[in-house]
C-alpha cells in the first residue's frame, strides 16, 4: 500500500460541496482509499515551504497568492501504486492537454485554476504529507 497526498484547490472549494463531493467520488471510483480529510485556509509560510521547488520560476508567487486565496480540501489517500495512479486520474497539469474524463479535463479552467494538486513522485508524497498532516 503506498499513501499519497491530493489537495483540492481554491475555485472548487469555493464552487460548493458539489464539485467537492463529485472529485472525492472520482477518487473513491478509482480505488484510492481516504485516510484524512480537512478543509483548511494554508497559510502562506506553509504554501512557501510547500511549494519551494518552484521559488524563483515565474509562477511562483501567483502560485502562493492562489493557494493561499481561500480553503482547500487536504486528503491523504492509499492504494497500491498510489501516486502514479493518482497523477494518470487528474491529467496533464494543462487542463486543454489532460486525457478525457481525467479530473483536470472536468474540473481545471487554466493552467492556473487546474482544480487538484497530486504528489509528482513518493519523496514528494512523504514531504507534501508531512507538512499538511504530520506525517
Amino acid at each position: 500500500m503506498q499513501s499519497t497526498y491530493f489537495m483540492i484547490k481554491p475555485e472548487i472549494v469555493a464552487a460548493g460541496e458539489q464539485q467537492i463531493g463529485a472529485i472525492l467520488a472520482m477518487v473513491n471510483r478509482s480505488g484510492f482509499r481516504i485516510t484524512r480529510l480537512a478543509m483548511r485556509q494554508l497559510d502562506r509560510a506553509l504554501v512557501e515551504d510547500f511549494y519551494g521547488e518552484h521559488r524563483g520560476k515565474p509562477f511562483y508567487d501567483s502560485l502562493v497568492e492562489y493557494i493561499t486565496s481561500g480553503p482547500v480540501v487536504c486528503v491523504r489517500l492509499e492504494r497500491e501504486d498510489a501516486v502514479a495512479a493518482l497523477r494518470e486520474l487528474i491529467g496533464a497539469t494543462n487542463p486543454a492537454e489532460a486525457a478525457t474524463g481525467t479530473v483536470r479535463d472536468l474540473y481545471g479552467t487554466s493552467i492556473g485554476e487546474n482544480a487538484v494538486h497530486a504528489s509528482a513522485n513518493a519523496d514528494d508524497a512523504a514531504r507534501e504529507l508531512g507538512l499538511i498532516f504530520g506525517d
